[in-house]
């Protein structure tokens, strides 16, 4: 009965997760004096396109570069599960917020994913001026699959310095379960990672944080569902390479599920509150 509860459990939170890369729901209701940017390309592919939501007179603002989830192989960037309580919470505090959409399987594997987000990155960044913002002051945000593309860009920055992106201060993974790709697969898992990852170990490797990591990481928050143990564990043992090279990884465990870790992160109360400490730390935030 118990391991029957927990697939359950497990199946409930793919579900949602499968949910929340499906077609796309009502956009983000925008502050008062704000606007949207919708479609910008940053690369040639139709899927190489983001949305720039832009606070009322943005001067030298922060940037949050947020990656949609859905498996690798679906989901948008104009979700309202994606940028709609972001783009509330943030824009009034004079946060620029790009939603980025990139290729996906089959098209691009999650290396070339990540990929696409280093272009998106660089591409940013270069226009940020244009657009009020700060090319130095940019946090990257991914939720699910997203979190493990931004997690590949933090452990191995070469992948967006060869696509011409500047470093950037800090990376917000949003529940990511997929750490370590290689211990993913040499396990039993859902056939969802078979189909992002294949079965080369080889590739398992080139395609983990934890395999990748070179150096000393920017800052680094992991967030975790608490109800879904494997995401915790793998956050935690990321983090500990983090720190054993001498960087600073935190993780952040909450009591909400892996699709309400994405939706209610801008709402009132002790997540948004701890996330926001941590953009604080980055001077993202004023203290």
């Amino acid at each position: 009965m118990k391991s029957f509860a927990a697939l359950a459990l497990a199946l409930a939170i793919l579900g949602f997760s499968l949910l929340a890369g499906g077609p796309a729901g009502a956009a983000a209701d925008l502050p008062p004096g704000s606007r949207v940017e919708r479609d910008v390309a940053y690369g040639p592919d139709p899927a190489q396109r983001m949305d720039i939501y832009l606070p009322a007179r943005p001067r030298q603002a922060p940037v949050l570069l947020m990656v949609h989830g859905g498996g690798w192989f679906r989901g948008d960037k104009a979700m309202g599960n994606v940028v709609a309580n972001k783009v509330a919470r943030w824009l009034p505090q004079g946060i620029i917020v790009i939603s980025v959409n990139n290729r996906l399987v089959p098209e691009a594997d999650p290396v070339e994913q990540a990929d696409d987000i280093a272009l998106a990155l660089a591409f940013a960044q270069a226009r940020a001026p244009s657009w009020g913002g700060d090319p130095a002051r940019f946090v990257l945000m991914g939720h699910s699959a997203g979190a493990h593309l931004v997690a590949l860009l933090a452990a191995d920055p070469a992948i967006a310095a060869r696509r011409g992106a500047r470093p950037w201060l800090g990376t917000i993974p949003l529940d990511s379960a997929a750490y370590d790709v290689a211990r993913i697969m040499n396990a039993r898992h859902f056939k969802l990672y078979d189909r992002a990852f294949g079965d080369d170990p080889a590739f398992w490797q080139q395609a983990s944080p934890f395999h990748r990591l070179a150096g000393r990481p920017a800052p680094l928050l992991l967030v975790c569902s608490s109800r879904r143990a494997v995401s915790c564990a793998q956050a935690r043992g990321f983090a500990e390479k983090v720190t054993s090279m001498g960087a600073r990884a935190t993780v952040l465990p909450v009591d909400l599920s892996h699709g309400a870790i994405n939706q209610e992160l801008g709402l009132p109360g002790d997540y948004t509150d701890a996330v926001e400490a941590f953009m604080r730390s980055l001077g993202i935030l004023p203290r």
